[in-house]
């Protein structure tokens, strides 16, 4: 098994505690699109205590990498109800799942060009 597919694998398993119903092709495209990222123990995971990080969040996926065009404060809502539901404890708040997440309430699977990628 690949380095790749295990992040996968455990981003995955994390992704059910709190969806049922997972696009792993989406999941599987995301893993692929963060690259490098995922090696990284501070690049892997989203803080949702740091401002500065929610911004980044904000900037370069939600409206970068999706094309949303809502406000910041409507972008800032969503990012904040996907750190309350992953809940204050978890402390590994995995980008991944972070960013599936964010897509789903989005519906912008699409933009992503959600297609079969290799784990």
């Amino acid at each position: 098994m690949s380095q790749r597919e295990e992040k996968y694998r455990k981003y995955l398993n994390n992704l059910k505690e709190y969806e049922s119903d997972i696009d792993e092709d989406l999941l599987a495209l995301i893993v692929f699109h963060l690259g490098p990222a995922i090696y990284r123990a501070d690049a892997e995971v989203v803080s949702c205590t740091n401002s500065i990080e929610l911004d980044r969040v904000r900037e370069n996926f939600l409206k970068k990498k999706l094309g949303l065009t809502q406000s910041d404060s409507t972008l800032d809502a969503a990012i904040k109800s996907v750190c309350s539901r992953m809940g204050d404890a978890n402390r590994h708040k995995y980008r991944a799942v972070f960013y599936y997440m964010l897509t789903k309430i989005y519906q912008k699977e699409a933009v992503l060009g959600v297609e079969e990628v290799a784990v």
